[in-house]
């Protein structure tokens, strides 16, 4: 049985809520992010784009590493695809990135 997912990001031993489908703690994704092949860095960028909320995405990722990998992360965002597209292209605008 899997423990329940939860939003208590701060601590590494939580299940974080946007990995309701595997067994993994913060600890592991951070890791995953860290350390895993491109295309594994990939997936769990795209994931965290898709299912975090705004404001928690940057508890896991650098703006700077979604702007370096957009072009192989845009098609992973599904539903959240323009969302993300709009951020960048603002931040673009205003000189952030």
């Amino acid at each position: 049985m899997r423990p329940p997912c939860s939003a208590e990001l701060d601590r590494e031993d939580a299940r974080p809520y946007f990995v309701w489908d595997q067994a993994v703690t913060v600890a592991g994704v951070r890791r995953a992010l860290r350390e895993g092949s491109e295309s594994e860095r990939l997936e769990w960028t795209a994931r965290i784009l898709r299912e975090a909320r705004f404001d928690d995405v940057w508890r896991f990722l650098e703006v700077s590493d979604v702007v370096a990998r957009w072009p192989a992360l845009e098609r992973r965002l599904g539903r959240r695809r323009a969302f993300w597209r709009w951020i960048l292209e603002r931040w673009r605008v205003d000189g952030l990135v």
